[in-house]
């Protein structure tokens, strides 16, 4: 069975800064880690290789930087991993960056199952799988909380639906994206580090993909564009009431009225 997870590096502070002209965040040189419900993809990944057998290959796009992150794959169990970075793809939206994303995973020959986090921590749109999913034209299943057998040529999966839990079949390939309670990610093993640390990580760029037209990636190819980001406002200012249960009562109450929050 040959498992591909997709993985990114997002930033580890709130305090990033914007390129003004474009409105995406510069990541170069600050500090990141592993978007977290990527920690719960690779784990899921790697219970199924130690129950079924399989091969785990990881893929990120990013700058140079986000190689930290497939290291750190090896670490926990992946077999291998590639790096999608180029100044192109700088930029891109959910749509640009599941299309590259799609491109990059051809790179790796047949494959039976994508696994995703959710979502992101800096975009939070949980989009990117699904769109992954109909660029390369296969069937997808999001918000996976538990995966209920792994089968030959199909796997069974519990959906975590708005108001149920819907159990699914879909047969290989497919992709799914998968919820944070579905399992707790391992730490990183010391001894795999030892190990890989002198591992190779590929990395694809514009010239390796089969589709050369620029308009296709990055900004190029981005339908939606970022007018304004900032950071919200900080509000400090504090009151100190002392009264009666009764007297202050009525004053918050009047207070939220003003606020308009109620």
């Amino acid at each position: 069975m040959n498992i591909i997870v997709c993985i990114k590096q997002v930033p580890g502070t709130s305090e990033v800064e914007v390129d003004q002209e474009t409105g995406v965040l510069k990541r170069e040189g600050i500090d990141s880690k592993m978007n977290p419900y990527d920690l719960y993809a690779i784990e899921t990944a790697i219970k199924m290789k130690e129950e079924k057998g399989a091969k785990i290959s990881v893929v990120s796009m990013g700058p140079p930087q986000a190689a930290e992150i497939i290291r750190e794959a090896y670490m926990m169990g992946a077999d291998e991993g590639a790096l999608i970075s180029d100044r192109v793809f700088g930029g891109a939206d959910v749509l640009a960056t599941s299309y590259t994303i799609s491109q990059g995973v051809q790179k790796f020959g047949l494959y039976d199952l994508i696994i995703c986090g959710k979502q992101t921590t800096d975009g939070d749109t949980a989009q990117v799988g699904p769109e992954l999913a109909e660029f390369l034209g296969i069937p997808h299943i999001t918000n996976v909380k538990k995966i209920v057998e792994v089968k030959e040529h199909s796997i069974i999966v519990d959906m975590d639906m708005p108001h149920a839990v819907q159990t699914v079949e879909v047969n290989y390939p497919c992709l799914i994206t998968v919820e944070k309670d579905i399992n707790q990610p391992r730490l990183p093993s010391f001894k795999r580090k030892l190990a890989t640390k002198n591992q190779a990580i590929p990395m694809y760029s514009f010239k390796d993909f089969t589709d050369q037209n620029e308009n296709n990636y990055g900004i190029n190819g981005s339908p939606t564009r970022v007018i304004r980001i900032f950071s919200p406002e900080a509000n400090n200012d504090r009151e100190m009431w002392k009264d009666t249960p009764d007297v202050l009562v009525d004053r918050l109450t009047n207070k939220l009225k003003e606020l308009k929050y109620v």
